[in-house]
């Protein structure tokens, strides 16, 4: 009996230096699986869901947010970059990646407060923000409804109105036939239909922006330049960026020049 117990153990103990090694061989090889590292995620129960987070790093913390129908994955370039600079704290968004949550209702305002609640939990009182696409729509959200926790905040590819003076008609018309598609996954409808009807931020909204922002976008962008501008217009403390060649995933286009971008904003005095 004894000797069955030492062998099990044993073979647990090799079992875990196995799966150790392995994924220290992932971060070794710059293959570490963003969005699916057991060694680095975890759930929260935030406002009735499980949250999905990965915390990578040591620092000051840097929270970032995805954009629609993406996960932690999106940031597979941004995060072994930061990670040597703050403490990254990359989430995946309600009913997105390997988050829960209801496919009955969503809204920017409902991911924003999951973050500020996620803050909480982790009891960070402010953080770094960096959100793409409909994570910058977050976190120009989180900056006007929670304020406290945003010290600095660096938006690429955001939107603060569904129409066409934000984005092109052809693609809104799109978004809106998925949205309306009784045989789409139930899933992708909602997050097309959040797209098509939200968000609905006014400038009124933007000026109550306390904090730093660095306002971003491709010259290529799926959003319009001139809405871009009217964003960086709006908020008291901005500053522009708009990448020269590049389009609405510059993140991932240029992943070089869009993270020296970002550490600059995030470190000027």
């Amino acid at each position: 009996m004894r000797t069955t117990i030492l062998r099990k153990t044993l073979q647990a103990s090799i079992a875990i230096l196995l799966f150790v090694t392995a994924n220290h061989g992932w971060a070794q090889n710059g293959q570490v699986p963003y969005g699916n590292n057991p060694l680095a995620g975890q759930y929260a129960q935030i406002n009735g869901i499980n949250l999905y987070f990965e915390t990578y790093g040591k620092g000051e913390p840097l929270v970032m947010f995805h954009g629609n129908g993406g996960s932690i994955e999106a940031f597979k370039k941004q995060i072994p970059f930061f990670e040597k600079y703050y403490r990254v704290i990359a989430i995946d968004s309600r009913l997105q990646g390997k988050s829960g949550g209801s496919a009955d209702t969503l809204s920017y305002e409902m991911m924003a407060a999951d973050f500020n609640a996620l803050l909480d939990y982790l009891k960070i009182d402010s953080a770094y923000v960096l959100g793409w696409s409909d994570g910058g729509i977050d976190g120009l959200l989180l900056a006007i409804n929670y304020p406290d926790k945003v010290k600095k905040l660096a938006i690429s590819g955001a939107n603060t109105v569904p129409d066409s003076t934000a984005l092109p008609a052809a693609d809104i018309r799109d978004m809106k036939q998925v949205a309306d598609s009784p045989s789409m996954n139930p899933v992708v409808r909602t997050l097309n239909r959040m797209m098509v009807y939200q968000p609905n931020i006014s400038t009124e909204d933007l000026q109550r922006i306390k904090c730093q922002t660095l306002v971003m976008a491709g010259d290529h962008d799926l959003i319009k330049p001139e809405h871009t501008l009217k964003i960086y217009q709006s908020i008291r403390k901005a500053s522009l960026c708009i990448f020269p060649d590049s389009h609405h995933g510059v993140c991932q286009q240029r992943p070089d020049l869009f993270n020296q971008t970002v550490l600059t904003f995030f470190q000027k005095k």
